[in-house]
């Protein structure tokens, strides 16, 4: 494993350098509004177009830590529970969406991108090459993060990775994989072209047909995966597939669903006059809601210390009689 190692950290010291210029060009778009010498992206006034870049702002800034968190010794020593929630999300949100940005270069969609910068890189004021910038920013660091972070978790968590999926018991938490699968259902069925649930079909693009279908297919990837790692018969599939299958699909539901929530809503409430989503505002409202809270309870199944124990911490922790045995996450000592 030291050669899947050392690719991994080269690949974390790119992320974080892939999402410098994303942050730079943030930067430079808060700076010129408050100047007044840089255009306000389309559909926004000052003030909102102010909070969106500040967010996103921290955001990358938070990306670029993650991705040096992955390689530097003192992303070892740092609670292992937010370095495992930030990457967690940073790959629900770039790892997830690395097939989109193939599939949109092939097929040349073009459109709206569908993520909360799609106002400001359709905006013709938008020089090409900072579009550029910015997709090689967000392309890049979901590439970073596909390599550097399965190298770290195996470094910090290695027991996760040992033996196969299944023998674990059931619980509670496994209605989480079900809503999932029912969102997922209901976004691929969007994506072949139903309109139950869509107010205005004509606002539909070929992007938003290939975000939705791949928004799916995580869905649905994710909720098989959390299922066959509590099943009681043991799958015949490596851990480690179902581990990054359900961490992608669960981050991917959280991350996506919780950035377009508050979007949706405002439009649901304020219903703004040059904004007009395909679904039905409130039917996206509740698809989002349900994502975002079968996310986190497929996390939750995920880094469970009754599903990830292995059999062996398990034996040891009857015969000693100890206290919580050591996990595959380990987040109850590190």
């Amino acid at each position: 494993m030291e050669g899947w190692d050392r690719v991994g950290r080269w690949s974390g010291y790119g992320a974080a350098l892939a999402l410098a210029p994303y942050a730079l060009i943030k930067v430079s778009w808060v700076v010129g509004a408050l100047l007044g010498v840089a255009p306000v992206g389309g559909g926004f006034n000052l003030a909102g177009w102010l909070l969106l870049n500040t967010v996103t702002i921290g955001m990358a800034a938070s990306g670029i830590a993650l991705g040096l968190a992955l390689v530097r010794p003192w992303g070892m020593r740092i609670p292992g529970r937010p370095v495992a929630f930030c990457a967690w999300v940073g790959s629900g949100f770039l790892v997830s969406i690395l097939p989109y940005a193939v599939f949109s270069t092939l097929w040349d969609g073009g459109g709206d991108g569908g993520d909360g910068d799609s106002a400001s890189r359709d905006d013709p004021a938008m020089p090409g090459w900072e579009a550029a910038l910015i997709q090689f920013s967000f392309v890049s660091m979901g590439l970073g993060l596909a390599f550097a972070l399965p190298a770290y978790l195996r470094r910090r968590w290695p027991e996760a990775f040992t033996g196969r999926a299944g023998g674990g018991p059931r619980t509670v938490a496994s209605w989480s994989a079900g809503v999932a699968a029912a969102v997922g259902l209901v976004w691929l069925y969007w994506a072949a072209g139903g309109t139950a649930g869509v107010a205005h079909p004509g606002e539909r693009s070929t992007d938003g047909y290939l975000l939705t279908g791949l928004s799916a297919f995580w869905a649905l990837a994710g909720s098989a995966a959390v299922l066959a790692l509590v099943r009681t018969r043991p799958a015949r599939v490596p851990r480690p597939l179902l581990l990054g299958l359900g961490w992608l699909g669960s981050g991917s539901l959280f991350a996506w669903s919780g950035w377009k929530l508050p979007f949706t809503v405002y439009v649901a409430l304020a219903r703004p006059a040059d904004v007009t989503l395909p679904e039905s505002p409130a039917v996206a409202a509740v698809l989002h809601l349900a994502a975002v809270m079968a996310g986190l309870g497929m996390l939750r199944m995920l880094v469970s210390p009754a599903r990830t124990c292995t059999s062996s911490s398990r034996r040891t922790r009857r015969s000693r009689g100890a206290g919580r045995a050591r996990c595959s996450w380990g987040w109850s000592r590190r």
